[in-house]
């Protein structure tokens, strides 16, 4: 009986040893982008540690026209913001691409919540490539608005990547968390 309990304690860590490595060379073979738009840098720390936890290349989504404090005055209906949230087919102008866009198997789009959802400018990116085949993972800074339905409007924009639902985060989100959030779904 000993016998038999060693040899299934040996064949275990064989297989799960193996299982990790397997693991872990698929995710190291799959190139990650993490894509964010922040307006007040938020997000764009966040983004940043992200990157470092899964290896992947970062790329700000810049507005063409820099939002100003005034833009984003939330308690004003005539701000910029508010007036592009408020119009659903809003496509603010990105001031730059990825050229390499194919390479990516999987892209993380961050941003911050507004009105219970992604800004604009989100959906502009969801819509300026092909995102066949990929797989989009949401993630979002927020003082409390949860994500609302945002994986489901990016997953409309780019019907042919499987969206998934994403996560909100506070802005202190350490890296090893963000590592282990990752890490579930590549």
């Amino acid at each position: 009986m000993k016998k038999i309990l060693s040899v299934i304690t040996v064949l275990t860590t064989i297989l799960t040893g193996t299982n990790t490595q397997a693991e872990e060379a698929t995710m190291s073979e799959q190139k990650i982008l993490v894509a964010y738009f922040s307006a007040t840098g938020t997000t764009a720390k966040v983004a940043e540690r992200l990157a470092q936890a899964t290896g992947g290349d970062l790329f700000e989504i810049k507005p063409e026209q820099p939002y100003t404090d005034a833009d984003l005055d939330w308690r004003d209906k005539q701000s910029r913001s508010s007036v592009e949230m408020d119009n659903k087919n809003s496509r603010p102008a990105i001031a730059s691409k990825i050229d390499n866009m194919n390479q990516y198997q999987v892209i993380f789009v961050g941003f911050p919540i507004w009105w219970y959802r992604e800004p604009s400018i989100i959906d502009t990116f969801m819509e300026s490539y092909n995102f066949e085949g990929k797989t989009v993972i949401p993630f979002a800074t927020s003082g409390g608005s949860g994500m609302g339905n945002s994986g489901e409007i990016m997953q409309s924009l780019a019907p042919q990547a499987k969206v998934l639902s994403g996560k909100r985060f506070p802005s202190n989100v350490s890296e090893e968390e963000l590592k282990t959030w990752a890490n579930e779904w590549l």
